[in-house]
């Protein structure tokens, strides 16, 4: 329950920035946008529509359409998701913030969408439109959320040329790219990993020096060469970004002949890391 709590708490505050981003730095500059939000923008150029009103109907319709693609979490936090950024957009249209730097407020614009999406799709939840695309391009596709999200956003994004004129059209794009970067760090954690895997004729020494040292685990992982059938002991490490240096060193001391790959890692649980409880 507490969770739940937390996650809708999280749900409205990602919400409201999402509002902000359109109301202070989107709509005051001409910028398009992404998705039902762009449309919803091009038609408020147009007809001066209500964003949040015009955001909420098209979003109930494409919710109904795309529910069974959520689970029944999902669902539900995306319907609150829905329900706040349209009364955030309504509350907030008169806000604004003293600035004519159009680059400027192209990237704080991308920087309060992208943590705004970011923190309602780390929770669980949507904002419906394009992220439900998204989600089942993920689901289906196996395709990175942010990216795929980008890549649906674009083609509203373009779509409103004839509206905002090229200029706006690529700031628009700069605000984009700065939104979907943000919102993979928000997404996939603060603090990345990499996971390192050796092989080596001194794997005992370089894992000793690694535990020793480093304070890092060490697992052993059992393989051969395809082509010699020469058995092989191959270390998998994972460690944090800022010990990538330290390792190395501890490699290049012990075998400079060693081979090494380094990976990059979304999430790691366990201990030394993050509570997979959390």
């Amino acid at each position: 329950m507490k969770k739940k709590f937390i996650d809708i708490i999280s749900i409205v505050i990602g919400a409201f920035i999402f509002a902000l981003a359109v109301n202070l730095f989107v709509i005051p500059n001409e910028f398009g946008e992404g998705g039902v939000t762009g449309i919803t923008i091009i038609l408020y150029y147009l007809f001066e529509w209500s964003p949040g009103l015009v955001s909420l109907i098209i979003n109930a319709f494409l919710l109904l359409a795309g529910y069974k693609f959520l689970d029944k979490r999902a669902t539900i936090y995306t319907i609150i998701a829905v329900l706040f950024n349209s009364l955030f957009l309504h509350l907030t249209a008169n806000w604004s913030i003293p600035s004519d730097e159009l680059l400027l407020n192209a990237i704080f614009g991308g920087v309060f969408v992208g943590v705004g999406i970011g923190i309602i799709i780390r929770v669980g939840g949507t904002t419906a439109g394009t992220v439900i695309l998204a989600r089942m391009a993920n689901k289906y596709l196996d395709w990175n959320i942010s990216y795929a999200l980008l890549f649906f956003d674009l083609i509203v994004a373009f779509s409103s040329y004839f509206i905002i004129g090229a200029e706006s059209l690529m700031f628009t794009i700069i605000m984009l790219y700065v939104g979907t970067k943000v919102m993979d760090f928000i997404i996939e954690g603060l603090n990345p990993k990499k996971a390192v895997m050796i092989i080596s004729k001194n794997q005992d020494q370089i894992a000793e020096k690694v535990i020793v040292d480093m304070d890092r685990g060490v697992t052993v992982l059992s393989g051969h060469g395809y082509y010699t059938k020469t058995s092989k002991e191959i270390l998998y490490i994972v460690i944090s970004k800022q010990e990538v240096s330290a390792l190395k060193k501890i490699v290049k001391s012990i075998d400079i002949d060693a081979f090494v790959t380094i990976h990059d890692v979304r999430d790691v649980f366990g201990e030394g890391f993050v509570d997979i409880s959390k």
